[in-house]
Order: C-alpha cells, then sequence, then structure tokens
C-alpha cells in the first residue's frame, strides 16, 4: 500500500467503547463503584491512583454518562460517586475480565469470589437470548459494518 493511502478507519463499537472506557484505572473505578466505594478519598486508596488522574477520569466518565456525581455533604462540600444504568451495564464486561485474568495471568488463582444467589460460584459466560445456548465466536456470523469482514473464522 502506498505510504499516502491510509485504510479508512472501521466504524466499530468496541473502538467507541475503549475511547470511554479504555484509559488507564477507567474500568477500576467502576470496579470500586461496584464494591461500594462511592467517596474520592476511598478511590484513591484503593486504586493508588494519581488525584488528578483518579480526578480527570470521574470527570470523563461523568461527561460520557457512565458516572453520577452526587453531593452528600453541604460543609464541607462533599460528593460521591454513582454507576448510571450505562455503568451498571459494565458488570459482565468486568466479571469476564475478572474471570479471564484469574484463567490467563494469575494461573487460574482467584483474587475475589462471586457467588450468585442460587449458591453456587459465579461462572461468567455468553448464551444467546433466543435458544439460551452457549455462544462460540466460531457460531457467528458476521455481517454489516463499514468494512465487513472478509477472511472465514477458523473453526477450533
Amino acid at each position: 500500500m502506498s505510504p499516502s493511502l491510509k485504510p479508512t478507519p472501521r466504524e466499530c463499537s468496541v473502538t467507541d467503547a475503549l475511547t470511554v472506557l479504555g484509559g488507564r484505572y477507567t474500568l477500576e473505578i467502576a470496579r470500586e463503584l461496584f464494591y461500594g466505594n462511592r467517596r474520592f478519598v476511598d478511590l484513591v486508596a484503593q486504586l493508588g491512583a494519581p488525584r488528578s488522574v483518579l480526578s480527570n477520569r470521574l470527570s470523563m466518565l461523568c461527561d460520557t454518562g457512565v458516572v453520577e456525581r452526587r453531593r452528600y455533604s453541604e460543609r464541607p462540600p462533599r460528593e460521591e460517586y454513582l454507576l448510571t444504568d450505562s455503568g451498571r451495564d459494565l458488570m459482565p464486561i468486568l466479571l469476564a475480565l475478572k474471570q479471564w485474568g484469574d484463567r490467563w495471568c494469575r494461573d487460574g488463582e482467584q483474587t475475589v469470589e462471586f457467588t450468585h444467589r442460587c449458591g453456587d460460584q459465579l461462572e461468567v459466560g455468553t448464551v444467546c437470548s433466543a435458544c439460551r445456548m452457549p455462544v462460540r465466536f466460531e457460531d457467528l456470523t458476521i455481517t454489516g459494518g463499514s468494512h465487513p469482514p472478509t477472511l472465514d473464522v477458523p473453526n477450533n
């Protein structure tokens, strides 16, 4: 390809999501909010993030509607951070990343365990909402988009 010709970027929701969520500490902030750490001082303590970075990430998450800021004290003025519906929709992503990290980064050692209300330890999986069967990438057909894939997905 000629150096003057650049490929047109693929329109992709994954890229769009990473623009919002891909920064250092961003998903960790969401994790801590799920765990109930809503105040800035608690987030600093749990994440070890520089205060300026944490402040910038929280502002961005508020601006994009993932988090909302709510005042809990007038004197002195203090605010807490809460996940919006958009932020709560990150739960399956965080659970999947945790499960992947336990398996591939920690040799199967779990950092924390989640138990479902049924009493069993939670293991994240993707199932089709129509037929309730587990979803594997090779079972999918990809259509549409700005640059539809041209390669067949290998069956493994």
